[in-house]
């Protein structure tokens, strides 16, 4: 038969007392810790999307003028810039393009 204690019999001493209550601190502390982490993490996520500084534009159908005769050889994205790399006549050209506005931003002649 299995014996159970009542609340009396359980009493700790107070060394013991003590460790339970620091360790019950540390546990608090780090629950508290890391449901302010997850709420900053979640807060942050949810500023991103719900937030709109321009960056965010539905597509749009833009054309983009490039010399009679011009052969589109490579394309790259980054860092807010689209960048055309283009053969005009033999001659090789990369066009820089704003990435939120599509204006033209450079244009670099690379000659043989």
């Amino acid at each position: 038969m299995v014996s159970r204690m009542s609340d009396a019999d359980k009493t700790l001493d107070p060394q013991a007392a003590r460790l339970v209550a620091k360790v019950r601190r540390l546990m608090m502390i780090a629950s508290l810790t890391t449901f302010v982490a997850i709420a900053v993490v979640i807060g942050i996520i949810g500023y991103r999307i719900f937030s709109n500084d321009g960056r965010l534009q539905p597509p749009q159908n833009i054309s983009i003028a490039v010399p009679a005769g011009a052969k589109v050889l490579s394309s790259a994205v980054g860092e807010g810039r689209i960048v055309l790399t283009i053969e005009v006549n033999g001659a090789i050209e990369l066009v820089t393009f704003d990435l939120n506005t599509l204006k033209p931003l450079a244009r670099i002649r690379l000659s043989p």
